[in-house]
């Protein structure tokens, strides 16, 4: 894809970026499967760096969180889906444990534009 068929999307101001705190979006582009399907994704900072990812587990295709911005385990040392368990590496997105474990997820662009945390679907 092209930037213009893949253009930024601003999510959030970077002042909402905090430490510990997941930020959702519903991003403008459609899943291809099940087409049309509305995506959605977090964002949040992995030490002073924002990452992006979409909100979706490798192994079923679910929303990994239980309820809204919450992501980690319970010693918040990993992403982890609510449904079965799996953990992923917050910086990478790799899949360590679980069903879907060598697997990671779908990372997303992110820049600071300004004021503004901007993310697009990587092409």
């Amino acid at each position: 894809m092209t930037e213009q068929s893949n253009p930024w999307q601003t999510v959030c101001p970077v002042s909402d970026l905090v430490p510990g705190a997941f930020l959702e979006f519903r991003l403008k582009q459609k899943a291809r499967e099940p087409e049309g399907m509305p995506l959605t994704g977090f964002v949040f900072l992995d030490g002073s760096e924002p990452k992006a990812y979409l909100n979706l587990c490798p192994h079923l295709g679910i929303e990994l969180n239980w309820m809204p911005g919450k992501f980690m385990d319970a010693d918040n040392l990993f992403i982890q889906c609510s449904t079965h368990g799996a953990l992923f590496k917050p910086g990478t997105g790799e899949c360590i444990a679980g069903p879907c474990q060598g697997d990671a997820l779908t990372a997303l662009d992110v820049r600071q534009n300004g004021d503004q945390i901007e993310i697009r679907l990587e092409d």
